[in-house]
């Protein structure tokens, strides 16, 4: 037993994540891109460019997204994955459910490769979500098609 585990232990208090809408979505991407262990820059432009694309994020200048990801990105190190998609989901606008799960599934299968952790990521992402199997179907089929080229 270590000096300080008895503390750890008795003394943690579990801070509470508040995310905006905006943030719940962009977190669900950095967890998406960030699936596989590893947070590659190449990865982290993809998703810049894809949020940027997004109404949610027309206002955001390159800065404030920026302070966005590097305060999701300590969250995910503090608290870990499930503080941070539990935080997320929690934040998501229910109209914006299918486009979550639909650009999720667009990021995981842009490099052509779905690892274990990224199907289990989206899978758990569909369950929370609560989508309709034909609507998960259509969103998987219609994304393999558009990263088919």
């Amino acid at each position: 037993m270590g000096l300080f585990d008895r503390f750890r232990e008795s003394g943690t208090v579990e801070q509470q994540v508040t995310l905006g809408p905006a943030e719940g979505f962009a977190g669900v991407m950095l967890l998406v891109v960030a699936a596989d262990g590893y947070l590659a820059e190449d990865e982290l432009n993809l998703l810049s460019v894809t949020l940027g694309r997004m109404r949610l994020f027309r206002s955001y200048s390159g800065d404030v997204m920026r302070r966005m990801f590097d305060n999701l990105g300590g969250i995910l190190r503090r608290q870990g994955s499930d503080a941070l998609f539990n935080a997320a989901i929690a934040t998501l606008p229910h109209d914006l459910y299918d486009t979550t799960f639909a650009v999720a599934t667009d990021l995981v299968l842009a490099d052509g490769q779905v690892s274990t952790e990224e199907e289990e990521l989206l899978g758990s992402l569909a369950r929370a979500l609560n989508l309709p199997q034909d609507t998960i179907n259509s969103i998987i089929q219609t994304m393999i098609i558009k990263n088919k080229g």
